[in-house]
């Protein structure tokens, strides 16, 4: 299936350092300089250890900077000149912020060059280590690439299934079928897709459209008030598209499953698969028997080769009898 059937809406993702302050609760050592107008763009964060003994090719400045228990150590056996000229050099490259870890202490030295240059001064009481496992998840997932697409979207036996179609083609009563068969809606309309990682597709639902379904003829029903809590979830990887279009006479559908069609994501490779709508095919059916055959191929089982490599056997073996019999007559 080509890209460009698929509609989308690419986002420059960033975060304030105030928002990131706010969710790790850490101690503003500097409240004079604003947090709400710096912004981090980067999903990197950086130890500026050999920034600290004046290394600063291929330093990135847009990276927050954390200091340790390494590099207050190192800090404490220095002069107060050479702390200030150190302190200098890194502020002067505009650093968006300096989180110190351990909760450790702030010397003056610090707090006037980070004053002078504008620079946020940041501390928290979790150590190196756990912080920078914490700050880089939490980067991963407020800026990862996003886009968001017209679709619906559903954990249906634990995969993610994106079923997208033409407005009006019938995805949202196909994922209401679906909940009522006992898997699980995670958004309908609009599917806002991240990628987390070089090939995992995050997928969620606008806050304001949350839980709810349009249909046609209607109006819009709040899926978790009717059916309760099971039957909706906040987030799915996204493991496979189904694409929803009408029933084309002329067109050659794939009848046996030998071809993987595949589309492209935010760059990630997605098993495809194209569905043509008739009256009378129970969709709802389809997709589940769809998704669960894409799990037995992921763990190893493809039926249309399995089919394939039978029909095979069977005619190498009438052949062998065949000249079996024609050996027996000469």
């Amino acid at each position: 299936m080509a890209e460009e059937r698929i509609e989308v809406r690419d986002r420059m993702k960033e975060v304030s350092l105030q928002q990131l302050s706010d969710y790790f609760a850490l101690e503003n050592l500097t409240p004079e300089i604003p947090l709400k107008h710096v912004y981090i763009k980067h999903q990197e964060i950086n130890r500026p250890a050999l920034q600290l003994t004046g290394f600063y090719q291929h330093f990135d400045n847009e990276r927050i900077q954390l200091v340790g228990k390494v590099e207050y150590a190192y800090m404490q056996e220095r002069t107060p000149e050479e702390k200030e000229q150190i302190w200098d050099s890194l502020f002067r490259t505009r650093i968006p912020c300096l989180v110190i870890c351990r909760a450790l202490e702030c010397g003056p030295e610090i707090l006037y060059k980070a004053r002078e240059y504008g620079t946020p001064i940041l501390r928290t009481p979790s150590s190196t280590t756990e912080f920078m496992g914490r700050l880089i998840q939490y980067l991963r997932t407020v800026l990862a690439p996003q886009i968001s697409m017209h679709g619906v979207l559903v954990d249906i036996y634990g995969e993610g299934v994106l079923i997208m179609g033409d407005s009006g083609i019938g995805k949202s009563e196909t994922a209401l079928e679906l909940v009522r068969r006992g898997h699980r809606l995670v958004a309908d309309d609009i599917v806002e897709i991240r990628k987390l990682g070089d090939e995992e597709l995050l997928g969620s639902s606008p806050q304001v459209l949350r839980h709810f379904v349009e249909l046609r003829g209607i109006g819009i029903v709040n899926v978790k008030e009717i059916y309760g809590v099971e039957a909706v979830k906040e987030t799915q990887k996204i493991d496979m598209v189904i694409q929803l279009e009408p029933w084309d006479r002329e067109k050659v559908y794939d009848r046996e499953g030998m071809v993987n069609e595949s589309t492209m994501i935010l760059g990630s490779k997605v098993i495809c698969y194209t569905i043509p709508i008739q009256p009378g095919r129970n969709l709802a059916i389809i997709i589940e028997t769809a998704t669960i055959n894409h799990r037995s191929r992921k763990l190893g089982y493809n039926a249309a080769e399995e089919l394939n490599r039978q029909v095979n056997e069977n005619i190498r073996r009438r052949q062998k009898e065949r000249e079996e019999r024609e050996r027996r007559k000469s």
